[in-house]
């Protein structure tokens, strides 16, 4: 979840690693409940792929139900702690250093592909690299999940974006086919209220 919301008052981290210098108010130590609905209803399937996996919850739950999991992310603290956890769970889930931005560059595909607080801190250009990507990893018929920034959320959240339904709806518009823009929430340690969110569930064609 490297780039996902940083409250005010605090310096805004410029490298991937400062996000973890301290456990960040997204690093709940569980997966988010959105995922974890998915996962209980058997919405994952096949090869997995977390992206800005961060300390690796979602794709050692993806493992855990015996599916082959890889999560990506820039910052080096956040991926050491996921292999850490995926050894004391004997979890079978790969970790790897890798950009979101150059998902082309990993040379693979994944039936499932999830993002849990990434697309929301892209601007423009990036966001259509990201996508770009996307279209590279995963294959006709494959899955994407994504929680992002709500445009319904009040407060302020540093690099976030609040994204707005219709932002999803064009950013998806090519490619995708949009299933579902659900209300949620992203859990975060230091708001028992959470981060107002969207789920949105798109399948490639």
């Amino acid at each position: 979840m490297t780039g996902s919301p940083h409250r005010p008052g605090g310096l805004a981290p410029h490298e991937p690693d400062d996000l973890y210098a301290v456990p960040p108010p997204w690093d709940i130590g569980r997966p988010q409940p959105a995922f974890l609905a998915l996962a209980k209803v058997g919405a994952l399937r096949g090869r997995v792929l977390d992206i800005g996996c961060g300390t690796g919850e979602h794709a050692l739950m993806a493992a855990g139900l015996g599916l082959h999991a890889t999560g990506v992310d820039l910052a080096s603290r956040a991926l050491r702690t996921a292999e850490t956890k995926a050894h004391d769970r004997s979890s079978k889930a790969r970790f790897l250093r890798h950009d979101a931005r150059q998902l082309a560059g990993l040379d693979e595909q994944f039936d499932t592909v999830l993002d849990c607080g990434l697309f929301h801190v892209f601007d423009d250009d990036d966001r259509n690299a990201y996508i770009d990507g996307l279209r590279s990893v995963i294959p006709p018929g494959g899955r994407f999940f994504m929680l992002c920034c709500s445009d319904r959320e009040q407060s302020s959240w540093g690099r976030v974006h609040k994204v707005t339904r219709e932002e999803i709806e064009t950013a998806f518009a090519d490619g995708w086919r949009i299933e579902s823009i659900e209300a949620t929430t992203i859990e975060v340690t230091t708001d028992p209220d959470g981060l107002r969110s969207w789920l949105t569930a798109a399948t490639r064609i």
